[in-house]
């Protein structure tokens, strides 16, 4: 009697948690509304862009030179500091940062600039160098991973739609920008030189 009603509560709490919308980190949708996109990065042959060229495909998303839109992955960097030290004042533990700054271009126009960023403490042995070493490098690609999964789930957000807006935004200000610009090599003739 009381397993039956363990399970009962069990089925109509998960019932209850699905109904309102719950779903666990990981398991939702991975549908991209974007179908095509081109990718570049000023390290073409970088793990960051191979991971994220392979991740997008295997989400269904097709990389191509031709695509409407571009992503931009325009600078990786990492910094490392000292987070504690030992009782010989020597370093016991290292906080590692990692960032990627990305854009999102459409004819050859900046729609969206951001950058999504990761940390990780991982702890330094002085009796094994090594195994340091390879903490820290497992520690690296873990944080890589990371930083892409972090962009695909931007990327996720974006909709051919909002895209386009942006679009018409970044054009609408070009535009203006290249007014104003002319306006001013008219006017600049026309002041007499001293």
């Amino acid at each position: 009697m009381k397993s039956s009603l363990t399970g009962l509560l069990l089925v109509l709490l998960t019932t209850l948690l699905a109904a309102c919308g719950f779903q666990l980190r990981g398991t939702g949708s991975d549908a991209f509304a974007l179908r095509e996109l081109d990718l570049k990065a000023r390290n073409a042959y970088g793990d960051t862009v191979k991971d994220v060229r392979r991740a997008l495909e295997n989400s269904g998303v097709r990389v191509h030179g031709g695509a409407p839109y571009q992503l931009v992955l325009v600078g990786e960097g990492q910094k490392q500091r000292t987070a504690s030290y030992t009782s010989a004042a020597r370093s016991a533990e290292y906080e590692m940062t990692a960032n990627l700054a990305y854009e999102i271009r459409g004819n050859q126009l900046t729609l969206l600039r951001d950058q999504v960023a990761t940390q990780k403490v991982y702890v330094h042995d002085s009796n094994n160098l090594a195994g340091t070493d390879q903490e820290a490098e497992r520690v690296r690609t873990e944080m890589r991973r990371e930083l892409v999964q972090q962009l695909l789930l931007r990327l996720q957000q974006l909709s051919p739609a909002q895209l386009a807006e942006l679009q018409e935004t970044a054009q609408a200000k070009a535009e203006a920008e290249a007014k104003a610009a002319a306006a001013a090599r008219q006017a600049a003739p026309a002041t007499p030189a001293r």
